[in-house]
C-alpha cells in the first residue's frame, strides 16, 4: 500500500500551516484525495509541495512555479521541465545580483551619511567644549 500523509504531518514535516497547504491546493498546485472532508495526501502530492515551497524560497512566483511542475507531466517531461528551471534560475540569479549591486550602492550611502553625521556631531561637540572654556 502506498505511504499517505495528513495535512498535519505534511505541516509539521515541511514547518507550514495547513492553511499554506490548502491554499496550494486552491491554486491547483497539489490535489489530495478527499475521504469525506479529510485530504489524504499521496507521495506525488508531497513531492509536489515540496518543489512548490523550494520555487517559494528561490524568490519564483506560484505561477512560474506552476509551469515548471506542470512540465513534468508535459510530452517532453523532465528534459523540458529541467531546461525550463535553468532558465528562470539565470533570470532570478540576474534579478538577485542587480538587487545586490542596489542594497551594496545602500550601505555604501548610508555608511557616508553615518561618516558625516559622525564628523559634525564630533565638531558641535567641540565647539561646546571650547565654548564652555571661554
Amino acid at each position: 500500500m502506498t505511504r499517505t500523509y495528513t495535512i498535519a504531518e505534511l505541516a509539521r514535516e515541511f514547518d507550514v500551516t495547513p492553511r499554506t497547504i490548502r491554499h496550494y491546493e486552491a491554486e491547483g498546485l497539489i490535489a489530495p484525495l478527499r475521504s469525506g472532508t479529510r485530504r489524504i495526501y499521496r507521495p506525488r502530492d508531497r513531492t509536489r509541495l515540496k518543489l512548490v515551497l523550494r520555487g517559494r524560497r528561490l524568490g519564483f512566483s506560484l505561477a512560474e512555479i506552476r509551469e515548471i511542475i506542470d512540465l513534468y507531466d508535459a510530452p517532453a517531461g523532465e528534459a523540458a521541465q529541467l531546461k525550463l528551471l535553468l532558465d528562470k534560475i539565470m533570470v532570478r540569479r540576474r534579478e538577485l545580483e542587480a538587487k545586490r549591486r542596489d542594497i551594496d550602492a545602500s550601505l555604501r550611502d548610508l555608511d557616508a551619511v553615518a561618516q558625516n553625521c559622525r564628523r559634525r556631531l564630533a565638531s558641535l561637540t567641540l565647539d561646546k567644549a571650547e565654548g564652555g572654556m571661554r
